[in-house]
């Protein structure tokens, strides 16, 4: 696997078991039929215990039934997963970072010890709600809200590209407290079998099609006290949980690339014309050069975020610039992987078109590329673009 500047030389014995059983996990139950379920638009859900089995739900938690390994550690469970197939990183990445993350940094003891193992363990899925039909960017502006009863709240709303949505048994909602002075934004547990909640599936998509993906309804859903999360208040809530999920897309979108990579290099060494191997020719090495110069950037940014994350040194916009760079080159070399495969390359039995639709929904979700420009732009000038 490409490691031009032998960055996996550093990995210490349990980060190298980790990414290796998550490779072979990937190279047996994942990559044979993952295109016939892009094809049909499902996702491999026998996959969901398996993989709780495996331990790949939010392993850099600690305690709970979850190990606590390195920052290192889970990126490379990201990157592995990821190429396999964006959806099933993006599983991995709802259940552990949007899901268990907000549980285990702003919970109650009782929510914890509930919830966190048999999300651990891939007995339950959960999802995350925040997105919005008319507030993507903007979540600030969330329209679903939640009023004060005598022992708990009435929750009315909707969310939309949830993914998991419609196969999760929790979701965790972020709402307006209209009862609080300001309606400062707060978690919610909302148990997906509850009078009043719906949880259609979104179909028809073109990118991401081997992933679940729906909406919430929220119709006057009551929500007990005991399933507020009350570490938190105010958006710091669910910001911090998408710096959690987009750590693991800086490094999910190197697996994507570096799987296109070895495809497309390959392929550019077994396929004849001309009387000999395409390889040998300066056009297809200089799209190897250049695709294996861009992944090893995004690998280089990807180790040290981890290092600034293991130290608790990670801000907010270093990890928007990794997302930003790191997806963007994904997207990008996925292309020119494509065109090295001519065309063979349009159909599922080669990994780089599949990789390419799922990378245009990468690029959009969990901030935007504009968005994340406009992150970096202000922690570079001081001067936000937008309120």
């Amino acid at each position: 696997m490409l490691d031009f500047v032998s960055l996996e030389e550093d990995l210490d014995q349990e980060e190298r078991m980790i990414r290796d059983t998550a490779r072979e996990f990937v190279e047996e139950h994942v990559k044979p039929e993952i295109g016939e379920h892009f094809e049909a638009g499902t996702f491999p859900k026998e996959l969901i215990p398996k993989m709780g089995e495996m331990g790949f739900y939010a392993p850099n938690l600690e305690g709970y039934g979850s190990p606590n390994v390195s920052e290192t550690a889970y990126g490379l469970l990201m990157q592995e997963l990821e190429a396999g197939d964006s959806g099933l990183r993006s599983m991995a990445s709802v259940q552990g970072a949007l899901v268990m993350y907000p549980i285990h940094a702003y919970g109650s003891e009782a929510q914890k010890d509930e919830w966190l193992p048999k999300l651990g363990r891939g007995e339950a899925v959960g999802c995350f709600g925040l997105t919005e039909p008319e507030h993507g960017s903007n979540p600030t502006a969330m329209e679903t809200f939640a009023d004060r009863t005598d022992d708990g709240f009435r929750l009315t709303g909707s969310k939309t590209w949830i993914t998991n949505s419609p196969i999760a048994d929790i979701a965790v909602v972020w709402a307006r407290d209209r009862s609080s002075e300001g309606d400062p934004v707060r978690g919610f547990l909302v148990e997906t079998n509850w009078d009043g909640v719906s949880t259609n599936k979104i179909t028809e998509k073109l990118s991401l099609r081997a992933s679940i993906t729906g909406e919430i309804g929220l119709n006057d859903v009551f929500v007990p006290e005991a399933n507020v999360l009350p570490g938190v208040e105010g958006m710091k809530g669910p910001l911090s949980c998408l710096t959690q999920a987009r750590y693991g897309i800086a490094w999910g979108a190197v697996g994507a690339a570096r799987d296109c990579f070895e495809v497309a290099r390959q392929y550019a060494t077994d396929r004849e014309q001309f009387g000999g191997p395409i390889a040998q020719f300066q056009l297809q090495q200089r799209k190897l050069a250049e695709m294996a110069t861009q992944i090893t950037l995004a690998q280089l940014l990807a180790h040290r975020l981890a290092e600034l994350k293991e130290r608790g040194e990670m801000r907010p916009a270093h990890v928007s610039m990794a997302k930003r760079n790191n997806v963007r080159a994904a997207r990008d070399q996925s292309r020119v992987a494509r065109e090295m495969l001519g065309g063979n390359g349009i159909t599922t039995d080669y990994s780089p078109m599949r990789h390419m639709a799922n990378l245009e929904t990468v690029y959009t979700y969990e901030g935007t590329h504009d968005i994340h420009t406009l992150v970096l732009g202000e922690e570079l000038t001081g001067i936000p673009a937008y309120q």
